[in-house]
């Protein structure tokens, strides 16, 4: 089978990791403006994303994701603990999780590529700025790079 960006073929799967609402609104509007057709799915910790991962308990419908975007800092689980299972556990580790996230510290960034993350995106402040950046990120992960697959909720 040929695969092909994603744009190309389909609305993208989207899982947005985010415990913060005005984060998550924002996101959700600068997708909305962006040219790309997306599912954005959100949840607002850690436990919930690898649930949705896994397709546990009130997930277990849920759409397999094209690209996770994972915030660091959130209760019950943050992000360093999440991308920690995500990449042990041979099912879920194919995913590009890519963090997104208000931290610049040096440490946050170094310990996240340490544990394989995608890319590591600091949020721009500017709310053009951030549409601008999504965008980007949209145009680089759903129409040019080629990533394993999502979409169908028959896919594990």
């Amino acid at each position: 089978m040929k695969l092909e960006p994603v744009a190309n073929t389909r609305a993208a799967e989207i899982l947005l990791v985010d415990d913060n609402d005005d984060d998550v609104y924002l996101t959700r509007e600068a997708f909305g403006a962006s040219k790309l057709r997306v599912n954005l799915q959100h949840v607002n910790n850690g436990e919930k994303c690898l649930q949705y991962l896994r397709r546990q308990g009130v997930y277990a419908d849920a759409r397999v994701p094209d690209l996770i975007l994972l915030d660091l800092h959130m209760p019950v689980m943050d992000g360093f603990e999440v991308l920690a299972e995500i990449v042990k556990d041979d099912k879920l580790r194919h995913f590009p999780v890519v963090v997104l996230t208000t931290s610049y510290e040096a440490a946050d960034i170094r310990k996240m590529y340490a544990l394989r993350c995608s890319s590591y995106i600091a949020k721009p402040v500017d709310f053009g700025n951030f549409v601008s950046m999504i965008a980007q990120l949209a145009d680089y992960w759903l129409a040019m790079v080629l990533v394993p697959g999502g979409g169908d909720t028959r896919e594990s």
